[in-house]
């Protein structure tokens, strides 16, 4: 076998050794450094250069891996990266491909905003039930951010665009930065103290995790919180995510999609204000039919034989009444003529003059008139009167 020093290696040989070799010792290293040389290629993979003050090393990031990641790229970024050494063997130069890549410390900022998030969360500033709905017709629009940036353009284009009739009012905070958060909260706080507005969005465009971060402060997130105006959330694009997001009564994607949730569409109020009315008339003219047909039916005539109607059955109630109470009368007249006349029968038969009729007489004394019952009484020569049916007759005792 030939000494190693002495055995003549092609260049593929050499190379491939050297990449099996870096590939064997640095299967998985991470690395940080600044970007330079960024390009993007049409297929979806990323080439750049990873460097510091003393070196730097090509990478290359394919598609799938790229196409993971959180944010995009550029010239100077500095980036914490995840990979394996290789060889690209037809330049002869070793390179890191990369599987995984974030912003250099953007880790440390997640995991605070993560803290953040667990604590205002445990004090229920993240609550559902703190909801409040977003009127649906506002009439006027508020807006915290930039005044030079483009998410108000879009969101003042929007709203010209979906309803000229909605009011926006810009209250201009610096949205990053410095200083940035305090000028947000004042914002706020201005808005909500004398009620300018009937919505107010708070937001910005896109940016890198630390441009966002001051709509990820505490305070501008309690701002939020106890602002009594309906709020929405409108920061960076759908990708970008900040802590008021959680605390707005309402989270929009972008400001262009908060101004579409805010602003009702003019068109559509006008349609509905017409389908509305033609509904009204339709159930007015519905109802205006039906009464007339009832008042068809109310005539002098119709009224007058609705009248009888209604009176008759009182009427015949009033007759059999009438009825029933005359042979009710009629009938105790009966008996009490009844009753009369066999009292009277009673009385003749107990009259005096009916027992003269039939030839008695009654004797009295002719001086003391009292009546006579026993003839022994009365001495002889006495007068007496002597009464009999018809008539007196004066008589003396012999």
């Amino acid at each position: 076998m030939e000494d190693k020093e002495d055995y003549v290696y092609t260049v593929s040989q050499l190379t491939g050794l050297i990449k099996t070799m870096l590939q064997e010792t640095f299967p998985c290293v991470q690395i940080k450094g600044e970007i330079s040389n960024f390009k993007a290629n049409s297929t979806g993979h990323l080439y750049f250069s990873l460097k510091d003050s003393g070196a730097q090393i090509s990478a290359v990031m394919f598609r799938g891996s790229a196409s993971r990641l959180s944010f995009q790229p550029k010239d100077g970024m500095l980036v914490q990266a995840r990979g394996k050494i290789s060889v690209y063997e037809l330049q002869g130069r070793y390179q890191i491909i990369i599987d995984s890549m974030t912003q250099a410390g953007l880790g440390d900022i997640m995991e605070m905003l993560e803290e953040r998030k667990r604590k205002l969360a445990a004090e229920g500033l993240f609550d559902d039930r703190r909801t409040k709905p977003l009127p649906p017709y506002p009439a006027t629009i508020g807006v915290v951010t930039s005044p030079t940036g483009a998410a108000l353009r879009d969101i003042l284009n929007i709203a010209k665009r979906r309803n000229d009739k909605v009011n926006v009012i810009v209250l201009p905070a610096q949205v990053q930065g410095e200083g940035a958060a305090e000028t947000i909260i004042r914002m706020i706080k201005t808005a909500d103290q004398y009620k300018l507005c009937d919505i107010l969005i708070i937001g910005r465009g896109g940016g890198s995790l630390e441009d966002l971060l001051p709509f990820s402060d505490e305070e501008v997130v309690r701002a939020i919180a106890a602002c009594s105006i309906p709020t929405i959330s409108a920061v960076g694009h759908e990708i970008d995510w900040a802590l008021s997001d959680f605390a707005a009564d309402q989270r929009a994607p972008t400001p262009s999609a908060a101004a579409e949730l805010a602003v009702p569409e003019k068109r559509l109020i006008e349609d509905g204000i017409r389908e509305a009315r033609q509904s009204l008339h339709d159930t007015l003219t519905a109802r205006l039919r039906t009464e007339r047909l009832k008042l068809k039916g109310f005539s002098r005539e119709s009224l007058e034989l609705q009248f009888r109607m209604i009176e008759q059955p009182y009427l015949q109630r009033l007759d059999t009444c009438k009825n029933g109470l005359q042979d009710g009368m009629n009938k105790i007249i009966e008996g009490n003529k009844a009753k009369l006349a066999l009292l009277s029968q009673t009385l003749s038969f107990c009259s005096p003059q009916t027992i003269f009729d039939r030839g008695y007489s009654m004797v009295t004394d002719a001086e003391s008139g009292l009546v006579i019952r026993d003839a022994s009484a009365i001495p002889a020569g006495k007068e007496i009167v002597v009464r009999p049916s018809k008539g007196s007759l004066k008589a003396k005792v012999l």
